[in-house]
């Protein structure tokens, strides 16, 4: 697909401004004067650690409830094994949900054993340095032979005075591959690899294992979760650089939010191949006081990898504005401007590749012939030391947990089904 242009700018005057809001396409103008700014900021954080588990730090699980951990107190408990742990310490009124022993390595070894995930507001209370000084405090009592795996974030936009168009599944171009399948769901195109669900009220693009573009209305997802008050005091008290006034949060109109959820693994690639413009060196952020910096390099990334069109080859005025006009709301200065970002991606030809999938191959074969079952081949799988070798790779794929368990199931029922007794 060939690059899509963007709209003439030109203020009320008629006169090109590179802020202006009002849009011409040689025919026609589009006026966006009425789209409010609320926010553009960082929703969700998840910063993953390696190291060996601390003794004493299981038996907090020996029952579910609430234990007293670090000067505070939490809920206890266990967790389904599709979240990669075993365990969670959850305490809301601060804001932290800690996910701990991966399911696939020991205790006692070092491996990707604690995720912390971060509520937003906590991360408005908290300037990134000052968050991360937080995190790393927990993490401190969790994991001895402590380092950090990477960080996963979301970066939200919120808006009024625009919602997404009844065809905005047909005019979002993306490369995802993926679709996956949400409850409620009421339409589901596998041509433009979108799901939509709530009546219209929720979009979603691409894979939450990869990147993903949400497009959602939050005041109605807050008014759910009971949220709303805190979100209305967070609109109130951010100024839209368009209005003169700084309280331009209409309570009488919906927010609707652009969100772009970035999987750790996405911005792992970021971190090899992205670099500053006098170094060749790697920028390779892994914590997110680092990652901080580079906010805004990953907003436009997001923007410009799913591609909202107005007409072929031409961008909506809306992902215009925002494609250029918005910024991450951090305390902290961005090097979006003095670096070069970039994906780096591993290729399939080398160990963590090919042989991969021949090795599924193989143990595909060999249960089959031992009939085991899907659930006793994924088992099997997963006991193997280079079992998260095995996730990352597929997960460069576009695979989640559930994904990887379906792509094993389908391969074991095809063998046994084509080959039979004959294995």
């Amino acid at each position: 697909m060939k690059k899509p242009t963007h709209y003439e700018r030109l203020n009320h005057d008629f006169q090109p401004d590179s802020k202006g809001r009002l849009f011409f396409d040689g025919k026609k103008f589009c006026d966006l004067s009425g789209l409010n700014i609320l926010r553009c900021g960082v929703d969700t954080v998840r910063q993953l650690y390696r190291g060996y588990i601390k003794n004493g730090v299981l038996d907090l699980f020996e029952k579910t409830g609430l234990v007293f951990f670090g000067g505070h107190e939490w809920h206890a408990g266990r967790i389904g094994r599709d979240s990669g742990y075993q365990f969670k310490l959850q305490n809301a009124d601060l804001g932290l949900i800690l996910l701990i022993k991966n399911f696939n390595v020991k205790p006692e070894s070092v491996g990707p054993h604690l995720k912390i995930e971060v509520s937003p507001h906590l991360i408005d209370e908290y300037s990134p340095a000052q968050l991360q000084e937080l995190m790393d405090s927990f993490a401190d009592l969790v994991l001895d032979n402590i380092d950090y795996n990477q960080t996963a974030v979301h970066i939200a936009v919120d808006v009024q005075g625009w919602e997404p168009p009844a065809d905005i599944v047909a005019r979002m171009h993306c490369r995802s591959r993926t679709v996956r399948q949400f409850d409620t769901i009421e339409t589901l195109d596998f041509d433009h690899l979108s799901v939509t669900y709530g009546r219209g009220e929720t979009y979603m693009f691409g894979s939450p294992s990869s990147m993903q573009l949400c497009i959602y209305n939050k005041t109605k997802q807050a008014k759910a979760t009971d949220k709303l008050d805190f979100w209305e005091d967070t609109w109130r008290k951010t100024d839209n650089p368009f209005e003169d006034t700084p309280d331009n949060y209409d309570d009488t109109k919906p927010v609707w939010r652009i969100e772009f959820r970035f999987h750790h693994s996405v911005v792992e690639q970021f971190a090899s191949g992205s670099k500053f413009h006098d170094s060749d060196v790697p920028c390779y952020f892994k914590s997110y006081t680092a990652l901080s910096h580079h906010l805004d390099g990953l907003l436009k990334y997001g923007f410009d990898s799913f591609k909202f069109l107005n007409a072929p080859n031409r961008f909506h005025p809306v992902w215009t504005l925002l494609m250029q006009d918005v910024l991450v709301q951090v305390p902290v200065p961005s090097h979006l401007d003095k670096t070069d970002y970039k994906r780096y991606y591993k290729t399939s030809t080398g160990f963590s590749g090919k042989n991969i999938e021949l090795l599924i191959g193989n143990a595909i074969s060999l249960a089959a012939r031992q009939r085991l079952t899907a659930k006793q081949t994924i088992e099997a799988l997963q006991s193997l030391p280079f079992w998260p070798t095995i996730k990352e790779f597929y997960a460069h794929k576009g695979m989640g947990d559930m994904d990887l368990r379906d792509h094993i199931r389908k391969l074991l029922t095809e063998r046994c089904i084509r080959w039979g007794k004959a294995i």
